[in-house]
């Protein structure tokens, strides 16, 4: 293990005096006790890495719902947000692999982060196993109404000092923006904000006159006028924002999405990892699920855990190759 679980080892050794003293008092301690013959058994908690309210935190909801119905237990979901979802993942990670712990993955903390982070803070697949991959949350870089911008065109030919906001240091909302105006050779200044909600208002009130941020947050406000839609940044054209150009078609490489997959600690038994592969994919299949997918502007992207491993992979060796190319660092400060 790297240097950077010293710190989650020492949560651990916290835990299990905790566990060895509610032992010694007669208390219950979970966890690997459980018997993998009754799986579940009892609640299988969801960890999100994120505030409530946010697509990720949305997503989780809507799967848990469904799992609940599939595995026949409450299936709760817990939000412990915090560098981009690695707190909660390396917490997960470090709980015992019986099935009765999830987490939610967004592909960027393993694609993206490692490029603003050290080695040994960088979150990977080491760390936790995949049963599932869930969907798509593209991107879209949006602009002020006061900047008169109506394509990126106009921005990548003005003269003036301009402002960028994204939603976070090693995020998707950071690099697709970064590397879409390093090609076209655009100056100005980035303003990292925690989240795309407070981006996305900086923009209607042109504190700043730019901002990439994810397509169902930004649509409410493009639909209203409020915001102009520029680009977006998936490989093809969304469903739901089909007269808006890819970067792609205007001649830049930046093929960077969201997408968002569910974890488990390493170790899970085949009985148990089969049983909630399966759970997933009963509650992907629901009328009720595909409905919410919709609602909230998500491109279905259910593939298996293999090949969500394989996908991002490729990813992470993508953007780190665009980074060097367009000479970009994401590391706040730099």
């Amino acid at each position: 293990m790297k240097n950077r679980f010293t710190r989650r080892t020492l949560l651990s050794l916290s835990a299990a005096g905790a566990a060895l003293a509610l032992t010694a008092c007669g208390g219950n301690v979970g966890g690997g006790s459980a018997d993998p013959a009754k799986f579940p058994n009892g609640p299988v908690t969801f960890t999100v890495g994120a505030a409530p309210g946010g697509s990720t935190d949305l997503i989780a909801r809507a799967l848990s719902e469904g799992l609940s119905d599939e595995l026949g237990v409450a299936v709760p979901a817990v939000n412990k947000p915090g560098a981009n979802g690695a707190l909660a993942t390396e917490e997960v990670a470090e709980m015992d692999p019986d099935g009765q712990n999830l987490v939610m993955l967004n592909a960027s903390l393993f694609t993206i982060t490692p490029l603003a982070v050290s080695e040994e803070e960088a979150v990977t697949f080491d760390d936790v196993d995949v049963l599932a991959g869930l969907s798509q949350d593209d991107y879209v870089m949006i602009a002020s109404k006061k900047s008169g911008f109506a394509s990126f065109d106009e921005v990548a030919s003005s003269d003036e000092k301009l402002s960028y906001g994204t939603t976070g240091v090693g995020t998707g909302s950071q690099l697709a923006q970064e590397l879409l105006l390093a090609q076209a050779d655009v100056k100005g200044t980035t303003v990292p904000f925690d989240s795309g909600a407070p981006a996305l208002t900086a923009v209607m009130g042109n504190q700043v006159q730019i901002s990439t941020v994810q397509l169902g947050e930004a649509k409410p406000q493009i639909d209203a006028g409020t915001v102009e839609p520029l680009v977006i940044f998936s490989t093809e054209r969304n469903e739901f924002l089909p007269d808006v150009p890819t970067a792609k078609e205007l001649g830049y490489d930046v093929p960077v999405s969201q997408f968002r997959a569910v974890g488990v600690p390493k170790g899970l038994s085949a009985e148990a990892k089969s049983k909630l592969t399966e759970a997933i994919q009963g509650a992907t299949e629901t009328e009720t699920y595909k409905e919410f997918n919709k609602n909230n502007l998500l491109t279905p992207h259910e593939i298996s855990g293999e090949e969500v491993i394989k996908e991002w992979t490729a990813l992470a060796e993508k953007y780190k190759s665009l980074t060097e190319e367009n000479g970009i660092s994401l590391v706040s400060g730099k």
